[in-house]
């Protein structure tokens, strides 16, 4: 994408943010462009987030490329280590598009690692959004099995980021 076309897409987000547009298709000859933004009470980041992204790809070279039509489906590390232990895991996933953090700060020790009891409603990562930290809270009480997510990495909504043994 040209840099104008970059700038034509954030102008374009912009709008339909501020008109609360929910989806947006667009389909000119090989460019499709496929936008869904959070209902009113959720987090808008993952827009932002988009514009921010195609700006990064444009600068690291990547080929020209629409924004995808649904988030990249993350491996699902779950089913394959559910199989292993033929135990029933609950999946914490992120709440909001962002860069994940496992600890306060560098020198932190991380909120919980493998083997950590968690209870509902613990802390149990930072996601950082538009330079926002939301706090990633357990909704279900259990043992920590996996973090399936190293801290500083960017994830995508929905994305798994625990495996917790119920309990």
């Amino acid at each position: 994408m040209k840099a104008q076309d970059i700038a034509d897409l954030k102008q374009l987000i912009e709008f339909l943010k501020e008109y609360q547009v929910a989806e947006f298709d667009l389909d000119r000859g090989d460019l499709k462009i496929r936008l869904k933004f959070n209902q009113p009470g959720a987090s808008s980041a993952g827009a932002s987030d988009l514009a921010c992204l195609l700006t990064a790809a444009q600068a690291a070279g990547a080929p020209p490329a629409a924004a995808p039509a649904e988030p990249a489906a993350p491996a699902n590390p779950e089913v394959s280590l559910a199989a292993e232990t033929d135990v029933c895991l609950h999946t914490i996933k992120s709440p909001i598009v962002g860069t994940f953090y496992a600890a306060p700060s560098q020198e932190a020790a991380p909120f919980v690692s493998p083997g950590d009891q968690v209870a509902k409603g613990q802390v149990v990562g930072i996601v950082e959004a538009m330079k926002l930290m939301n706090e990633i809270e357990s909704d279900a009480s259990g043992e920590v099995v996996k973090c399936l997510v190293p801290s500083g990495q960017p994830i995508e909504y929905g994305q798994p980021l625990f495996l917790i043994r119920l309990g």
